[in-house]
């Protein structure tokens, strides 16, 4: 059974451009095709080690009974400006679970190749047993795509 999955599209700007929503916390809020992303605080990431919160609500995913509204810390992991970032999540399972999620970019003619990708190989076997993993699915993964195509094109971020 894969432990990861992927999803690709092109997307018709530069990496820059891509990669500027990708940095900022708002921008995954904005992009988010799951509903689980409510708001974030934090400033534009720079390099891996960065943070920001997201708070969330999993009634959106509607897996969890009562599980609700709460906060993550995201950490980046990888950054590689307008290549690859990637992240971790601390919520309320403590330590977190080891579950990333991220995005590589390569430059393509007339746009970039966008691969976003969510993996937990690294999740411990008790929680790969519950039943919960994969968290999003593909499709999650190809509409966040979507979003972020119509976001960059609509000129994100807007001052």
């Amino acid at each position: 059974m894969t432990e990861r999955i992927e999803a690709e599209r092109f997307i018709p700007a530069s990496a820059a451009e891509v990669f500027a929503v990708l940095c900022d916390p708002q921008g995954h809020v904005a992009i988010d095709a799951s509903g689980m992303l409510q708001d974030a605080d934090g400033d534009v990431v720079e390099a891996a080690g960065d943070t920001f919160v997201v708070h969330m609500d999993r009634e959106s995913l509607n897996d969890i009974p009562d599980y609700g509204k709460y906060d993550v810390t995201v950490t980046i992991e990888e950054f590689q400006r307008d290549r690859l970032i990637s992240w971790s999540i601390l919520g309320k399972v403590r330590p977190g679970m080891g579950h990333t999620y991220g995005y590589r970019l390569e430059p393509a003619d007339g746009g970039t190749l966008v691969t976003s990708f969510y993996d937990w190989s690294d999740v411990s076997q008790d929680w790969k047993d519950s039943g919960i993993f994969p968290v999003v699915s593909v499709t999650n993964l190809s509409g966040t795509l979507g979003i972020l195509d119509r976001t960059v094109r609509r000129g994100y971020p807007r001052g």
